[in-house]
């Protein structure tokens, strides 16, 4: 299935803030997360997610560091920071007020049976 840009661009930074509020992380171990959160329908590249963390970082809703993994390789690690919480707070707020309002107006029509498959 293909996800419109315009909804990963909304979720892109509450799912980023989600998986570092559960601990620091790097590129490729945020976009493997996000992966495996979405059971595999959305699929994030570097080049999508580094502009991102990059942004979170300026506003100070990220913080970096550079680390080494266990084979020797640098990687930059990300963590959420104080800012980047009370941040990650509002945005929940504001989807749950989303979901709520789709999930009501959605709620007595009928999926076509092709995209029915796996909703149920």
């Amino acid at each position: 299935m293909h996800i419109d840009k315009d909804l990963v661009a909304a979720s892109a930074t509450p799912l980023v803030l989600g998986i570092l509020a559960d601990g620091e992380s790097y590129g490729y171990a945020i976009v493997k997360r996000v992966n495996e959160l979405s059971r595999g329908q959305m699929q994030w590249t570097d080049g999508m997610l580094y502009p991102l963390l990059h942004r979170l970082e300026r506003l100070g809703y990220v913080s970096a560091h550079w680390g080494t993994s266990e084979g020797g390789r640098r990687r930059k690690h990300y963590a959420i920071t104080d800012a980047g919480r009370e941040v990650l707070a509002e945005r929940r707020l504001q989807w749950t007020v989303v979901a709520d309002a789709l999930n009501q107006v959605w709620q007595d029509i009928q999926l076509p049976p092709h995209l029915a498959k796996g909703w149920a």
